[in-house]
């Protein structure tokens, strides 16, 4: 018999169901209401709703509701810092049962073995973990990647049948100028999902860049940028991650009637905050919990992320749906308490039957070593540039200040919050080091290094001490990548990150206990940021507004320009 004859003799009744969930009720997401109802599952599939069921297996969920399970719409599973299948283990508890990636920060150093990495990690998880084929590798000509990625190389993934189309094309002056290397990417993906990156852009640039057949944006940070973007026709992400935090900012918005135009995404969130807070029921919870309706939330949650990605399949709890579902305690609450992904129950048992596939990139890191001279900035007419750091944003601002000077170099002006930042180039290629003066970390001491570096991942480092920072660079090359924290010469809190510098080898629980370690360690330096370490990441992102700095030079993000 066919699985497509059982499903039918099961949904009708003629066979007892694989499974039947009992005494709960349902959350129906066309009409709103609470459904008292049997939920039937014949292998992957939701068979029968609304009818009384037998089942071979019978499980009694009695004062429960059951949602489809959550899609996140956009995220980095590089940023949680451990491997796609230790994030499975993590996240999907929390009833995320699809994610839609973009293997970017692996792609910018790794290239394509980055990609076939996470390819080959997401045919092993339980999990549903769909692929975007990065679109800017490397982000800009302004910084220095380890790979580079032109079209050609993209194309031999597209068939693959986790792959959903071309990631978040960042470079919209790449678009918005017709650069040839875009275009290529632009057309070769005309006919398929080309995912969006365009913060702040508006009027007829924002129509140039959506004439390219661009779908979606997660870089809204107002209400009114993201009703542009939904008025010209593309879906928003509403995004609340680790440092990108735009869930408050785009409450009005999310409400039943543009529900169907909405969906959410982390971009980037680590196990630590995932551990304290959770995944995206955090954002339903927090939604709900400021007025937003239920059914608007769940369907950005669930249908509306599916329809907007091409997943056909699921999003409802009706018959012929997939059944990722997650049985919760209350609509407020959003707790997980069951979780079932294509049908199967997650369990540890689940979790142990999945094939390992084996890490890369754990000889990434072949960045030169330096000393605290190296750090030097020279003394320069008029005022300085400063990356202003804005909490809970990777926006920042361009700020000028006349600094201190102590002979021929600016020194820091810890009375106005502003510290020294540099990036290293770490891909072994050329050896280029710059640096700058950042303001909004609150460091009184110390130095805070990473190879985690968006988003080409080079070695980023923030300091108040030019000795400290040097310490705090060379220890990334001898643990193979990761973040460091070290105050007064001496390291006092570490993680390594051995694949490409972005990730653990270790399981989330080990990474979780270790990231409280090191944000301990970092707020012993003064800073009152409350993730730090992701901020440091972003400094060099010289696709977001308004001052980044890049193995380069600083970057005048605005202008598309380093700054002489």
């Amino acid at each position: 018999m066919t699985d497509l004859e059982r499903r039918i003799d099961q949904g009708t009744g003629r066979e007892p169901a694989d499974i039947v969930l009992k005494g709960g009720r349902f959350f129906d997401l066309v009409t709103g209401e609470l459904v008292a109802s049997d939920i039937a599952i014949c292998g992957e599939t939701i068979i029968g709703t609304v009818e009384n069921y037998e089942g071979r297996e019978v499980i009694d969920i009695s004062g429960k509701i059951v949602v489809p399970g959550f899609i996140d719409t956009h995220l980095h599973i590089e940023s949680s810092l451990v491997t796609p299948h230790e994030f499975d283990r993590c996240v999907l508890p929390y009833g995320v049962t699809t994610v839609i990636c973009d293997p970017h920060e692996i792609a910018n150093v790794l290239g394509t073995e980055g990609i076939q990495f996470f390819l080959d990690s997401s045919e092993e998880t339980i999990m549903d973990i769909r692929v975007q084929l990065s679109s800017c590798v490397p982000a800009t000509h302004l910084e220095t990647s380890g790979a580079d990625l032109p079209i050609e190389r993209l194309l031999p993934f597209r068939n693959h049948p986790k792959v959903i189309g071309l990631a978040e094309f960042m470079n919209f002056p790449g678009v918005i100028h017709k650069d040839p290397i875009c275009l290529a990417k632009l057309e070769a993906f005309q006919d398929g999902h080309i995912d969006g990156h365009s913060p702040l852009l508006s009027g007829r640039d924002l129509n140039g860049y959506l004439s390219a057949r661009i779908r979606t944006d997660h870089e809204c940070t107002s209400a009114a940028e993201a009703m542009e973007k939904i008025r010209k026709g593309m879906h928003i992400l509403v995004r609340e991650g680790s440092v990108s935090k735009d869930l408050h900012a785009l409450m009005p918005i999310l409400t039943e009637r543009l529900s169907p135009f909405l969906a959410l995404c982390t971009d980037d969130r680590n196990p630590l905050d995932i551990a304290e807070q959770g995944h995206l029921d955090y954002l339903i919870r927090e939604a709900i919990r400021n007025g937003v309706e239920p059914i608007a939330v769940y369907r950005a949650a669930s249908i509306s992320a599916a329809r907007a990605f091409g997943l056909r399949d699921r999003g409802l709890v009706a018959p012929g749906w997939r059944a990722d579902l997650v049985v919760i305690d209350s609509l407020e609450n959003c707790k997980a308490e069951m979780v079932f992904s294509a049908g199967r129950r997650v369990t540890d048992d689940l979790f142990a039957t999945r094939k390992p596939v084996s890490p890369v990139g754990l000889d990434s890191v072949k960045a030169r070593l330096v000393k605290a001279a190296d750090f030097g900035v020279p003394v320069a007419e008029g005022e300085t540039p400063v990356i202003g750091v804005m909490p809970g944003k990777i926006i920042t601002e361009h700020r000028r200040y006349r600094l201190p000077t102590s002979g021929n170099q600016t020194s820091v002006d810890l009375d106005n919050d502003i510290i020294k930042v540099a990036v290293i180039e770490r891909h072994g290629k050329n050896g280029n080091h710059a640096n700058g003066f950042v303001q909004g970390f609150g460091l009184k001491k110390g130095a805070i290094a990473s190879t985690v570096g968006h988003d080409s991942h080079n070695i980023c480092v923030v300091g108040v001490s030019e000795e400290d920072m040097a310490i705090a660079a060379n220890r990334l090359g001898e643990i193979k990548g990761g973040f460091v924290v070290v105050e007064d010469g001496k390291v006092t809190g570490e993680i390594p990150l051995p694949v490409a510098g972005l990730m653990s080898l270790e399981p989330y629980e080990s990474v979780r206990d270790t990231l409280h370690h090191l944000r301990k360690a970092a707020y012993a330096l003064g800073t009152q940021l409350e993730e730090p370490f992701l901020q440091v990441a972003f400094l060099p992102l010289p696709v977001i507004p308004h001052l980044k700095i890049s193995d380069k030079g600083m970057v005048d993000v605005d202008k598309f320009c380093l700054i002489g």
